[in-house]
């Protein structure tokens, strides 16, 4: 009798552990940040945290058409400057559904790989990058492409595209094991 109110009581435990909410672990991972109402994990890489939240889903499949899974999933290391799907519902009605087409993959693979710069760039680094350019950074995307980094208060980056479209950092260093994300409020156009 003892040994099964024994079982029953680690069996009650187990599950009780086992039903840790995501929240709890997001608590108890150093690092961790929730974007999209979902937590992102400094262990996981770009794609895998990406897929996660709610607010990237239209980047996601953008991703995913633009065939950039692979790249943005492996070793990096990645700075990706992600709008949300918010910044992608403001562009012109139209302009996401003709862009995921196949037929426009090179378009789409520009536009998204403008938003990578090749490296860890956290906020201090690119603020620090702002100060040291006397209030201008430009950071050369992996597309090619350069953007301008700038302050707009004291905590406040400010993206700038080669068109003169501004887009904010809303959510800043969003760890991943393969670099980092900040979330912007537009989309940058090279």
């Amino acid at each position: 009798m003892k040994k099964h109110l024994f079982s029953l009581a680690f069996l009650a435990l187990f599950s009780a552990a086992s039903a840790t909410s995501v929240s709890a672990q997001a608590k108890m991972t150093p690092g961790t940040v929730t974007v999209g109402g979902q937590a992102m994990y400094p262990n996981k890489n770009i794609v895998e945290n990406a897929v996660n939240s709610a607010d990237h889903t239209t980047l996601v499949a953008a991703v995913k058409a633009a065939g950039l899974v692979e790249t943005l999933a492996g070793k990096g290391t990645f700075t990706v400057f992600a709008p949300t799907n918010a910044a992608f519902n403001a562009l012109p009605a139209g302009t996401v559904e003709t862009l995921v087409k196949p037929e426009n993959k090179a378009t789409l693979t520009s536009i998204l790989t403008y938003h990578v710069v090749a490296g860890n760039m956290t906020a201090d680094k690119i603020m620090a990058a702002i100060k040291a350019g006397k209030g201008t950074a430009t950071l050369k995307t992996v597309s090619g492409g350069t953007l301008k980094a700038m302050m707009n208060g004291p905590k406040n980056i400010v993206l700038q595209d080669e068109k003169g479209n501004l887009a904010t950092i809303s959510t800043y260093d969003v760890m991943q094991s393969n670099g980092v994300i900040h979330v912007i409020n537009s989309v940058l156009m090279p």
